[in-house]
């Protein structure tokens, strides 16, 4: 591939475990692409495998993949498209397995690659409890794959950019210093990693998206790569949703928080991108600064943080605040004798005077405990709750029957160097091919060595000076609207913490909003973030502002600290809050 010129056209076909299964058929036979992605790994998806591996060492990789094999493989290889997938997990060499076997019952004649190395599990005692540890590599590995002239390449835990960064190194034979196509590559394979997020899938103005399909059936999105770096985003026709600056822009800002966006490949500089309409259901990435990557890998540790119940009750019509107190008092009265470690109590009021259905005049006080101890939070939670049945609040009754204690999981970050991780590419014919750390990464011309160094965590990188704020509109009339009447907003998940981005579509949006919605203004508006480290970072070129809200989402999706475990609604949630906005904007 190295040496090639043309635009490298790479398709995605998963944004997530669990996407839809039919879209990598719909990617091979919808129109020409040299590369189709998936990604199918994610913080909670680490936790699952891990627990899956405990049951069956040969497992630990996203089985699905294989199954959309079944049918895709033959499909691949008659259009001549290379497939990339991170579907790995924790078992790569075992999916390279697999798949060289489902071709050959199948009768395809396919070269299988994969590349290892993440996996520190065994690599250094992480503390008690850890199910898996895994380093997030970058794309070389996958371009020495590709080079050796791999058809199908599948990792373990590689940045989700690296799927689209691999491909684009192997294909214009760019080296470690070409920074600035790299960190191109990166923000394009940013854009992709999400599936049909950047296609109009969760996009705040998704009603403004017509066409024969609408957004009832989006495509996937496509990346074609220049070999300066630059990108066009697309998709194939005669597909649903759309692509348009607006879908690109809110994919960005999705699950990043400054302006560097560190990797293993390079650190790409977002307060660089620009984005311009290219023509229909196509958008240009152009200006993409790049810097040195850090020194470290990040590492995302997953362990069993223990046992968890919930118990959410119904509560109708008149005296909801009574209601509460009385089943939150004769509740925690009989678990007195033995506590669980967490109570979490938290209504949510949900009902409406004078409802014509009694779903509408009900709320939800939700009911959740915590405690090592799995008997704790067992039988023993849910049955005390349900004995109350007859001897509580008027209209008893609970969502769901008594259930016992389910574990739960918690996600957090390392930081090692990066010439202590041994990235390998194990090419077609079986070779191991050794990847030394990006220029800029680790000691540069240090032997490596096994054991990890200081966890420098991302604030070693240093900070970047806020950019000036425009000018502020001129005062005026105003009219008490909701955010979301002129602003688009996306937010999600990084650890325990939660980002939100928002946006809007045009200076003088952009002028009101960068002076309007402050920290402090987020914290009024979203009381829940109020007790947390709130940063904000300003992107002027996207005219957006993104949030990082650190903790609010406790030790992560898998602990289910809150009823949004993810964060996933906190944009629409801001969107929805009311605001003085000036009438000239609407």
């Amino acid at each position: 591939m190295s040496g090639v010129r043309s635009p490298l056209r790479i398709g995605n076909a998963s944004g997530f475990y669990g996407d839809r299964f039919d879209a990598l058929r719909e990617m091979l036979t919808g129109g020409p692409l040299d590369v189709l992605t998936g990604d199918y790994l994610a913080e909670l998806t680490m936790l699952i495998l891990g627990r899956d591996r405990l049951k069956n060492p040969r497992r630990g990789y996203a089985k699905t993949f294989l199954g959309q094999l079944e049918e895709g493989l033959g499909l691949a290889v008659d259009r001549g498209v290379k497939l990339v997938a991170n579907a790995g997990g924790l078992n790569a060499a075992g999916l390279a397995d697999e798949i060289r076997a489902l071709a050959d019952r199948v009768g395809v004649s396919v070269r299988v690659a994969h590349v290892e190395g993440d996996d520190l599990l065994a690599e250094r005692d992480w503390g008690p409890g850890v199910l898996t540890a895994n380093a997030y590599l970058g794309g070389a590995g996958i371009a020495a794959c590709l080079r050796a002239g791999a058809d199908v390449v599948v990792t373990g835990r590689v940045t989700d950019a690296a799927l689209v960064t691999g491909p684009a190194t192997a294909h214009f034979g760019w080296l470690a210093e070409d920074l600035d196509r790299l960190a191109g590559a990166v923000v394009a394979g940013h854009v992709l990693e999400c599936g049909a997020q950047a296609t109009g899938g969760n996009y705040s103005f998704f009603q403004e998206i017509s066409g024969p399909h609408g957004v009832a059936h989006p495509g996937f999105p496509i990346a074609e790569i220049h070999a300066d770096g630059s990108a066009v985003i697309t998709k194939h026709p005669g597909t649903g949703g759309a692509v348009t600056v607006g879908t690109v822009t809110a994919q960005l800002l999705y699950e990043t928080a400054g302006p560097r966006y560190p990797g293993p490949d390079v650190t790409a500089r977002f307060d660089t991108v620009r984005l311009t309409d290219d023509g229909p259901d196509r958008v240009r990435i152009s200006g993409v600064r790049g810097e040195v990557p850090p020194p470290f890998l990040k590492t995302g540790l997953t362990r069993v943080g223990g046992w968890r119940n919930e118990v959410v009750f119904v509560l109708t019509g008149l005296d909801i605040e009574a209601k509460a107190s009385l089943v939150r008092e004769q509740l925690e009265e009989a678990l007195a004798r033995r506590r669980p470690a967490e109570v979490q109590w938290t209504l949510a009021r949900t009902d409406r005077a004078d409802a014509a259905v009694e779903e509408e005049a009900s709320a939800l006080l939700r009911f959740v405990v915590r405690d090592p101890d799995p008997e704790v939070v067992g039988r023993a939670v849910s049955s005390a709750a349900i004995q109350l049945a007859l001897s509580s609040y008027p209209g008893f009754h609970v969502t769901a029957p008594p259930g016992n204690s389910m574990p739960y999981g918690v996600f957090e970050a390392a930081y090692v160097d990066a010439y202590a991780v041994r990235h390998v590419a194990v090419l077609p014919d079986g070779t191991r091919l050794r990847i030394p750390p990006c220029s800029g990464a680790g000691q540069q011309g240090a032997e490596p060595g096994p054991a990890p160094a200081p966890e420098p965590g991302p604030g070693a990188l240093a900070a970047l000076p806020s950019p000036p704020l425009p000018r502020p509109l001129p005062a005026g009339p105003t009219r008490r609207v909701p955010l979301g009447t002129i602003a688009g907003a996306r937010s999600g998940d990084k650890g325990g913490s939660a980002n939100i981005g928002v946006w809007v579509r045009d200076d003088d949006a952009w002028r009101w909003l960068a002076h309007e919605l402050t920290v402090e203004r987020l914290r009024e508006l979203l009381p829940e973030a109020a007790r947390f480290t709130v940063e904000r970072h300003l992107l002027p070129s996207l005219r957006a502002l993104n949030f990082t809200i650190d903790g609010i989402l406790g030790e992560g999706v898998a602990s289910q600290a809150r009823f949004d475990p993810q964060g996933k609604a906190l944009g629409e949630w801001l969107r929805a809050r009311h605001l003085d906005i000036p009438e000239a904007l609407l």
